[in-house]
């Protein structure tokens, strides 16, 4: 197929009006109070769960009404890991431990989850674009008995085989006495993981985002909660250490599952289920599983790709590999909104497309590139003078602060080519084609990102920034490659 001639990506489409509503990184100085009004009273209802037909109200206005509440749900995302390891940091090193490697062990199951998100989403997003509700509610019903199955297995050999695993990993003799349980109650209840994620993306693909970020609220609030009570035994609760940690985290998302489940059944929202969905639909089945295939190995990629690049690292010693992890965890922090930008792509392309309007899908991705841009490219020319200077809030140590502070700015200046990965790649998830991300992320990442940390850190000398420069060319290098297939149009034409 041809490319698109209608002028580059980088500029929204000629022929979209153009709208008050922009960018989430801020307002113009001299925005009227109508217009002011008009953004406030929007981000309200965005808040709220708007009801409004995302496939034909101005672009603007939906995009914003999507990305609020999908930009602090990835907020919520972070703050359960950060809970978690917040008060299990006051139990020593073997309890950080444990919670690491059992992280690593969660890996799979968060890949798998993520890749079979993307199908459920892609599918109910399709179905609600095409004002077909009950298709869109039966996939969800699918979603459930998915998530289900899956727990079930991976739970039961988890939690039996969990010391052993723990043990393969490199967990020490008083790492398996203490996080034996941990690691059993986290591999066990791994079902609240897998029904998060794959509920929450329906009700994404719906449109529904004000209700996952509510569930988030309520999951991550009770686990907050319960995390000191049960770690340390305050009141009458029984001190549990680690293990508390686990409970309080399962418990967490085991009641923001039922809220979710609550909010199905009852039909507030777009998606709704009703009691002639309950039933397996072998065509949505297939369907979700045909999508989320490429998904899973799509996830998969990614994350152990991040795996490698610290394994290169760590033999430089322990001051590059703190600079990194400081400097990452900022950069990962700073691209929280970006994922909610994607995601709000997303949803619109998959809508779009099943309403019968490609060309407003592409130009929805289009808006929401520019916006992500005009947003990561601000933060990126903030960081890069100022990379020292953030990393020195995290430590004073002068050696990891300018390792941290080298791998900031290098990786920092490639924020606005990584605005444009993020939302073209989530655009080809939501269209139902995630076959073609996941050959990006292969050839990006596998065949690029890690061979050239290598060369350019051992064989050229250059050391950790060999790294940090392979990171940001990577980045930038999937970003030029899915804008050129985007353009193309294939996804266009993905079937679900």
């Amino acid at each position: 197929m041809k490319a698109d001639p209608q002028g580059p990506p980088m500029t929204p489409p000629p022929n979209e009006e153009a709208e008050p509503l922009p960018a989430l990184a801020a307002l113009p100085a001299k925005t009227d109070s109508l217009e002011r009004e008009s953004f406030w009273s929007l981000v309200r209802e965005s808040l709220a769960g708007s009801r409004r037909d995302l496939t034909v109200m101005p672009l603007g206005r939906a995009i914003l009404l999507l990305a609020v509440p999908m930009v602090l749900e990835m907020v919520m995302e972070s703050l359960f890991a950060v809970a978690d390891i917040f008060w299990v940091s006051k139990l020593g090193a073997d309890a950080v431990a444990t919670v690491g490697l059992t992280e690593t062990l969660l890996t799979i199951v968060y890949a798998v989850s993520m890749g079979l998100a993307m199908g459920v989403g892609a599918v109910v997003s399709r179905r609600t674009g095409a004002k077909d509700p009950s298709g869109a509610g039966r996939a969800a019903v699918q979603a459930v008995l998915l998530g289900i199955a899956l727990s079930v297995i991976v739970g039961t050999l988890g939690a039996f085989f969990a010391p052993h695993l723990l043990a393969l990993l490199g967990a020490s003799p008083s790492v398996l006495a203490m996080g034996t349980g941990f690691a059993r109650i986290m591999l066990g209840g791994c079902a609240t993981v897998v029904l998060l994620f794959m509920i929450n993306a329906a009700f994404r693909g719906a449109g529904d985002a004000s209700i996952t970020l509510r569930t988030l609220w309520l999951a991550n609030g009770i686990n907050i909660l319960l995390g000191p009570i049960l770690v340390f035994g305050l009141g009458p609760a029984p001190r549990l250490g680690v293990t508390g940690a686990a409970l309080a985290t399962n418990i967490g998302r085991g009641i923001g599952v039922i809220y979710q489940v609550c909010m199905l059944v009852r039909g507030r929202g777009r998606l709704v289920i009703r009691r002639e969905h309950l039933a397996v639909d072998a065509e949505s089945l297939r369907t979700i599983f045909r999508i989320a295939r490429s998904g899973v190995v799509q996830s998969l990629i990614g994350m152990t790709s991040w795996v490698v690049l610290v394994r290169i690292l760590a033999a430089f010693g322990s001051t590059a590999l703190a600079g990194y992890t400081i400097a990452m965890r900022v950069v990962m922090f700073m691209l929280l909104p970006s994922w909610g930008l994607g995601n709000a792509a997303a949803t619109l392309v998959g809508q779009n497309l099943g309403a019968g309007n490609p060309a407003r899908a592409e130009q929805a991705v289009w808006r929401s590139a520019l916006y992500n841009c005009v947003f990561l490219g601000t933060l990126g020319l903030l960081l890069v003078p100022l990379g020292p200077q953030v990393v020195r809030l995290f430590t004073p140590d002068t050696a990891v602060v300018e390792q941290g502070g080298r791998c900031l700015r290098i990786v920092a200046a490639g924020f606005a080519f990584y605005a444009y990965a993020m939302v073209v790649s989530q655009a080809f998830n939501g269209a139902g084609d995630t076959r073609t991300p996941t050959w990006i992320n292969l050839g990006c990442f596998w065949l690029g990102e890690l061979p050239l940390a290598l060369l350019l850190s051992r064989f050229f000398d250059l050391g950790p920034s060999g790294v940090y420069i392979a990171i940001t060319l990577a980045f930038s290098s999937m970003a030029v490659v899915s804008v050129v297939l985007f353009r193309r149009g294939g996804w266009k034409t993905a079937k679900v």
